[in-house]
């Protein structure tokens, strides 16, 4: 089975957009890349500094024209519109809101120890305020990462978008996939490559 060579894969944070992607690459040998690592500087603790608009999107640019296919996972909506007529394929993940955030409780936990982000800990106020934002997706404006601002930016892809909804397994959502592209509705919305879109922040 074969897959497009070219995916975006996109959703609210703890959506499950990087398990996914990694997935893809393991086994239909794609690359995985990660809008985090461009749109952040590196810096430790992570998720601190964003890198400048113009380098985040060269970066970028320049991976996704490397040889090979390759998975993105992440969101790039306004920032990274230039690369819109690289997708082949947007795979769209929405999952309930208490489903992400009890993953996102424990990715933080993993990513940074509980003393860390308990009541007291250095990195609690921050760990309160990111659970906030991403609690705030189904009901946010266009102003954030949210499912308004997704589902506007969906409408206007000239390529195949998969819709994935509920709190679905890997394995799952791989089979949706595949069942999609067997039954064609992966390709004849990207035979042609589109003009680059407009670079417009969001």
């Amino acid at each position: 089975m074969q897959l497009p060579n070219r995916i975006h894969i996109v959703g609210a944070s703890g959506s499950g957009t990087t398990s996914l992607a990694s997935a893809i690459a393991t086994g239909y040998g794609h690359r995985h890349l990660d809008t985090d690592d461009f749109f952040w500087m590196p810096t430790s603790p992570p998720y601190r500094e964003k890198r400048p608009r113009e380098e985040r999107l060269a970066l970028l640019r320049q991976a996704l024209l490397e040889p090979g296919s390759w998975a993105l996972s992440g969101s790039l909506c306004g920032w990274g519109d230039p690369l819109i007529p690289e997708f082949e394929l947007v795979v769209f993940l929405a999952v309930p809101t208490p489903v992400r955030l009890m993953r996102l409780r424990a990715r933080e936990i993993e990513r940074y120890g509980q003393d860390a982000i308990r009541p007291g800990g250095e990195l609690h106020t921050r760990h309160v305020e990111f659970l906030a934002w991403a609690g705030c997706y189904d009901t946010g404006g266009l102003e954030m990462r949210s499912r308004a601002l997704h589902e506007a930016w969906l409408a206007t892809l000239p390529c195949a978008v998969v819709r994935l909804e509920g709190d679905l397994s890997v394995a799952e959502r791989l089979v949706r996939i595949e069942a999609s592209h067997d039954a064609g509705l992966l390709t004849s919305a990207c035979t042609r490559r589109p003009p680059a879109a407009g670079d417009t922040e969001r």
